[in-house]
């Protein structure tokens, strides 16, 4: 029963919004031959040994959530019963208030040791894309992350870990991945690929697209490489999304918007 009251502690220093504090004890019992009887409470392992009843009740200051006996004579009476539970309402009631003592509610914040979950909803089309072929995409979001996930067939993810900001990036990523890019925006995006007509530029986490060599700087260039390389950094602006979800992007445009 102990158990009960430090578990009551620990959550509410963590910071979890129990609704009311819960505690327990239990209750022993020595009877005699002759019917005569004695209620012990908060009884140990030398009580319960020798004695005849433990009698564990934990519950709030509203009422008893549970209770479980273990008796070494033949049952009790009804008058035992009724004494065993006042005794423990009395000092169950007691415990609470030494435990409002130490700390009166829940912590407004979570504990910064302790786990935390959160749930995403996505689009159930948009399951594989958060996987990735192989399971490369959500492995790779584990890895660098350092979250756990799990993610149900109705499009439910639940994201847990001990760290809120790993958690908030972990949702960020996931986000970036589904979101649909429109005409218009501007990212921060990386060099990945250099061709003769052009480069490829990664502008979300899995989404690329392509800036024509016309459309790197505002002046004829011969070759790609003299203006970008692979790896480097640049605005690009979305200048057309087609049918398929291939994505036009321009330097060029990007520089211009500024």
């Amino acid at each position: 029963m102990a158990s009960v009251c430090s578990t009551t502690l620990a959550l509410m220093d963590a910071g979890v919004p129990i609704k009311s504090p819960a505690a327990g004890i239990s209750i022993g019992l020595v009877a005699g031959e002759s019917g005569e009887y004695k209620i012990l409470t908060d009884i140990q392992g030398k009580e319960d040994h020798y004695g005849d009843m433990d009698f564990k009740v934990a519950g709030t200051k509203e009422g008893i959530t549970v209770i479980q006996m273990d008796v070494k004579i033949e049952g009790i009476t009804i008058e035992i019963a009724k004494e065993a539970l006042e005794a423990a309402k009395e000092t169950r009631l007691r415990l609470i208030e030494e435990i409002k003592k130490a700390i009166p509610e829940p912590r407004k914040d979570i504990s910064p040791y302790a786990p935390r979950i959160a749930t995403l909803k996505i689009d159930p089309e948009k399951i594989g894309t958060v996987i990735g072929p192989k399971g490369k995409t959500i492995n790779e979001i584990i890895e660098k992350t350092e979250v756990a996930l799990d993610i149900e067939d109705s499009g439910v993810i639940s994201i847990t870990s001990e760290n809120k900001e790993a958690i908030e990036r972990a949702i960020n990523w996931i986000k970036d991945l589904i979101r649909e890019v429109k005409e218009g925006e501007i990212f921060q995006g990386k060099v990945i690929k250099i061709m003769s007509f052009g480069a490829v530029v990664e502008i979300l986490p899995g989404q690329e697209g392509l800036v024509h060599i016309s459309e790197i700087a505002d002046k004829r260039i011969e070759k790609v490489e003299d203006e970008v390389e692979v790896g480097q950094t640049v605005a690009v602006k979305v200048i057309r999304v087609d049918d398929s979800g291939k994505v036009g992007l321009s330097i060029k445009r990007a520089k211009e918007a500024k």
